[in-house]
């Protein structure tokens, strides 16, 4: 995945075939986590063209937020018989308010992974035909592998909103569209092996009890070992 444009000033400038049910993301996101500060933009159109809108950390909010704003313009392949939120859905992910987030700094993939990574799996169930829910979890690659050499995190799973308001869960566009919002935590691999194994409720109880947060930390050690 190319690494898109350098960071807008705007957050106007979004791009897609949809734009209504983008207006309602950035209206949703701007609602419930603050005001878009700038726009992170892809530079592949199809079968999506996701955006990341940057929501900047402020007193209350110690941490960058960063919203895909496009996923939702499709839906997802959703078996038939599955219990699932929304056929249509984004994503969050929690960023350090250090983390640097120039263009510079996304020319390294110590700084770069984590937007690289909500892109890919924004664009995951469309380009695959297949679809994410919460407590899916993504490695990467079979066996995973760290994002970047700076880390040991190498999967991501899907978990309801933990650091917004319990409204931000779910938007219901003025068209009528059901759009829900996912937080993406990174994993160590013996974490996700243990939900593997044991199941979702093991994992997080191990994450409860080593008192890790949905705010990106590649230094966090394993909650396993």
């Amino acid at each position: 995945m190319t690494q898109g444009n350098p960071p807008r000033d705007q957050a106007t400038e979004l791009v897609g075939a949809d734009e209504e049910t983008e207006a309602a993301v950035v209206g949703h996101v701007t609602a419930h986590l603050g005001p878009v500060d700038w726009v992170y933009h892809e530079s592949l159109p199809d079968p999506v063209h996701v955006d990341l809108l940057m929501v900047g950390p402020t007193e209350q909010r110690e941490y960058h937020s960063l919203v895909t704003c496009g996923m939702s313009t499709r839906a997802m392949t959703v078996p038939a018989g599955t219990a699932s939120s929304a056929p249509f859905a984004e994503l969050v992910l929690h960023l350090p308010p250090d983390w640097p987030l120039t263009e510079d700094a996304f020319a390294d993939e110590e700084h770069f992974w984590p937007l690289r990574w909500l892109m890919f799996l924004a664009r995951l169930p469309h380009d695959d035909e297949t679809w994410l829910d919460t407590w899916h979890t993504v490695p990467n690659g079979d066996p995973p592998a760290p994002f970047a050499d700076t880390t040991a995190l190498s999967a991501l799973m899907l978990t309801p909103p933990m650091l917004a308001p319990a409204e931000f869960a779910l938007l219901t566009t003025p068209a009528g569209k059901e759009i829900a919002f996912h937080e993406v935590l990174p994993l160590h691999a013996d974490e996700r092996a243990l939900k593997l194994a044991e199941g979702t409720d093991a994992l997080i109880d191990r994450l409860d009890a080593g008192g890790v947060t949905p705010i990106v930390d590649p230094a966090r050690p394993s909650c396993v070992t």
